[in-house]
């Protein structure tokens, strides 16, 4: 079940870049704001008016249902002053976006619909202030959103993924669950983290128990998605506390995409993990050079949901213990790598997709393609 991998003689980045605010600013300019982001789960937004917001650094992106049914990214900046238009991480704005300092108000198109006492300001038009607009897009019922003003088609950044995730229907699952940590460790320590299973035999003894660290191939080896399968000891199995399935299999699963999981890094924003029963997103939103918000979603299918005795527990349970084993793993590896003793070490073979990630990450700092950068170090 296995393949050879190699990480090509690579080692390990530099320690400048887990905390450096220089690179930090680079990385948003260079990385941020030219890629395509996950901003969350479709299930959020169930009807006209409902809104979550995406926020990155000093942006902040209004993506909501509107009058239509259709989704929108605004920026969520008042055209009058600059306040914030919505304050909440999410909820329902009604039929209006009204700006909370001079109740400017918005339809949810972004059109402007009242500006109170601006009649008498000469060559006043409100149709010339609409709310800025921001690129999103709908794939398999995930949201992404992006800062740019020239985006790449978004197609082409996961064109790799194609085939791999149609299955699981992800479109038709709900997010039953959202988990939010904070951690004091730079962001690509967590793409680090969750790319490799080297780890696993000491840290996660009851997760290397359900899959075996060596029970995995790669099948997207290279580029901006990275990772594979992993087979678990029980084909009929799931990744819970109990290694039992806590719901009925997915419906757009067949023979073959039972008894395994398939993880995979989508780079920068999301680690993306296909269970048999369920499907777990995780989002990386960096704060600063060395602190994160991981944002994590446990999404099942809307049947199993209105199923008697539905009880998702087991699987947030093991994933809310696993995760937080890694973060207390990633958050001792920020206090190394800012140390003066700090050298960047090799890597290991069983560390290949950490490799190619710094390979896509080097190759978009610098603004080249990712077959023409050098391998790190």
């Amino acid at each position: 079940m296995t393949e050879p991998r190699s990480a090509r003689g690579q080692r390990t980045l530099a320690g400048e870049y887990f905390t450096s605010e220089e690179i930090f600013r680079r990385e948003q300019e260079r990385i941020f704001a030219r890629r395509w982001l996950c901003a969350g789960h479709v299930s959020e937004l169930g009807q006209p008016g409902s809104y979550l917001l995406f926020e990155l650094g000093a942006e902040s992106l209004i993506v909501l249902r509107d009058e239509s049914g259709g989704v929108r990214s605004l920026h969520n900046v008042c055209r009058h002053r600059g306040s914030r238009l919505c304050l909440e991480p999410a909820g329902e704005l009604g039929r209006a976006i009204r700006c909370p300092y001079h109740a400017w108000t918005y339809a949810l198109d972004g059109t402007l619909r009242a500006a109170p006492n601006m009649a008498e300001v000469a060559g006043f038009e409100r149709a010339d202030h609409p709310l800025r607009s921001a690129p999103v897009t709908l794939w398999e019922g995930l949201l992404f959103v992006h800062l740019g003003a020239a985006p790449e088609p978004f197609a082409r950044e996961l064109a790799a993924l194609g085939g791999r995730v149609e299955p699981w229907r992800i479109g038709e699952l709900t997010r039953v669950q959202r988990t939010t940590y904070e951690v004091e460790a730079n962001w690509k320590l967590f793409f680090h983290n969750y790319s490799e299973c080297y780890h696993c035999p000491t840290v996660h003894p009851h997760l290397n128990q359900l899959t075996p660290y060596r029970n995995t191939r790669n099948d997207l080896a290279e580029g901006g998605v990275l990772g594979g399968p992993m087979w678990m000891t029980h084909p009929d199995g799931s990744m819970t506390i109990g290694g039992e399935r806590c719901a009925p299999l997915l419906p757009g699963l067949g023979e073959a995409d039972r008894g395994h999981v398939r993880y995979y890094t989508v780079f920068p924003s999301m680690f993306l993990s296909l269970h048999p029963d369920y499907v777990l997103v995780h989002r990386a939103q960096p704060l600063g050079p060395t602190r994160t918000r991981i944002h994590c979603d446990w999404l099942f299918h809307r049947d199993a949901l209105a199923a008697p005795g539905f009880d998702p527990a087991p699987a947030i349970e093991f994933w809310d213990l696993t995760n937080r084993q890694d973060w207390e793993l990633c958050a001792n590896a920020q206090r190394g790598v800012a140390s003066r003793a700090y050298v960047p070490g090799p890597y290991a073979e069983l560390e290949s997709q950490l490799a190619a990630f710094d390979r896509e990450y080097l190759a978009a700092m610098d603004g080249e393609p990712a077959a023409a950068a050098r391998p790190a170090g």
